[in-house]
């Protein structure tokens, strides 16, 4: 049975917080973007850890059946953005991550509660 938007976006979360990613959002922008049902946003320490939780988030999603439609900025590490389709995950190096502001561009929309185990540890 295929997972609803907001059931793939808690599962990609988890996978992040699993490999350690830092001030995890899913924000959700259903009726607000064309593109997706849900954003998700995560920190990262160096361009280095940024790889490594695409990398680490695109093999553990796999397992499951689930690829993305598109990733891009992956050999940069400094902003990599991960495509699957109802949920669209932005991995940032942190500096580059208060730059882009993507929490204040989507301001209005509703955020989605994180169980403590998988906040990100931000």
């Amino acid at each position: 049975m295929p997972l609803d938007s907001l059931e793939l976006a808690r599962r990609l979360a988890r996978f992040l917080s699993a490999k350690k990613a830092e001030d995890l959002v899913i924000l959700d922008v259903r009726g607000r973007a064309s593109y997706t049902d849900f954003i998700l946003i995560a920190s990262a320490r160096s361009a280095r850890h940024v790889q490594g939780l695409a990398e680490f988030l695109e093999a553990e999603a796999a397992r499951e059946g689930l690829h993305p439609l598109g990733v891009e900025g992956l050999p940069q590490g400094h902003w990599v953005v991960l495509d699957y389709e109802d949920a669209v995950v932005h991995i940032f190096y942190e500096p580059v991550r208060r730059v882009y502001d993507l929490e204040g561009l989507w301001a209005d929309a509703p955020r989605i509660e994180l169980p403590e185990e998988e906040d990100g540890g931000g």
